[in-house]
């Protein structure tokens, strides 16, 4: 690693003007930063710990989950209340990396990160989530912007996430036998407006919603629906394990296996 301050702020003010130093760089669950940090692909000025701004916990009303931006994934997963209110969520939350990871893992960090093949922006995008920050509310079909990029501006945080209740909804993934990564996964959240299906891990662009599919599932929210519907393959990702044509087949597989989970 390279040589870097490090801090831990107490307050979301203190945090947020230690990170207008633009080469300082937030710290949530680490998970991605560290080993990042220890390959030597980013050199930071500072660090700044989120963990000590009080961030953690999940709130769960009549319409809507909200969860704190540095609650870890085993709490998601391990929630009584989320399995009730968003049970895809909390299935979705389990799957993610292995125990360690669960246990360190953030759902601010996950979003505010976007890798490509994360779990969590699915999530968020197919149930219509709303990320709070430190001076905004984004809607998650503005948030996502590519690849590592979010709407997020220079010194902005997350603070929380609120998912609307759906009435059904299920996450289903193919993960890499190594890394758990999802080669793709498929969020599907029925509410009572329509259906709305999010895809993680195919594409080269990150997450996206598959519109086709809300459409037919809108219309009949049954596996069969899907039957016919062929998913592009230009621009998904294609690799050592597995060819765009394989991701582009695997989309719908997931796909038909979340809406009978959901069903």
């Amino acid at each position: 690693m390279y040589d870097f301050a490090y801090h831990k702020p107490s307050s979301v003010a203190d945090a947020v003007a230690l990170l207008g130093d633009s080469e300082a760089k937030a710290l949530a669950g680490g998970q991605t930063f560290i080993p990042v940090l220890k390959q030597r692909l980013n050199k930071p000025s500072a660090v700044v710990d989120l963990s000590g701004l009080g961030l953690s916990g999940i709130t769960v009303t009549a319409t809507t989950v909200t969860i704190g931006a540095t609650t870890t994934h085993i709490t998601v997963a391990n929630s009584a209340e989320v399995k009730k209110a968003i049970p895809g969520l909390a299935n979705l939350a389990s799957w993610i990396g292995d125990v360690a990871v669960r246990y360190r893992g953030t759902i601010g960090g996950s979003l505010a990160n976007n890798d490509p093949t994360a779990c969590y922006p699915s999530a968020a995008l197919a149930l219509g989530a709303t990320i709070k920050t430190n001076t905004r509310e984004i809607a998650a079909d503005d948030f996502f912007q590519g690849m590592f990029t979010t709407a997020l501006e220079p010194g902005e945080i997350i603070v929380s996430v609120s998912f609307p209740i759906p009435q059904a909804s299920a996450y289903e993934k193919f993960r890499n036998p190594a890394s758990r990564y999802a080669m793709v996964g498929v969020f599907v959240a029925k509410t009572a407006s329509g259906v709305r299906v999010a895809v993680t891990g195919a594409s080269q662009g990150g997450v996206f919603r598959h519109t086709a599919f809300e459409t037919a599932l809108s219309a009949n929210f049954s596996a069969g629906a899907l039957d016919g519907i062929a998913t592009p393959a230009d621009g998904l990702n294609s690799d050592i394990h597995g060819s765009a044509a394989y991701r582009a087949h695997l989309v719908g597989v997931m796909a038909k296996r979340a809406v009978a989970a959901a069903a």
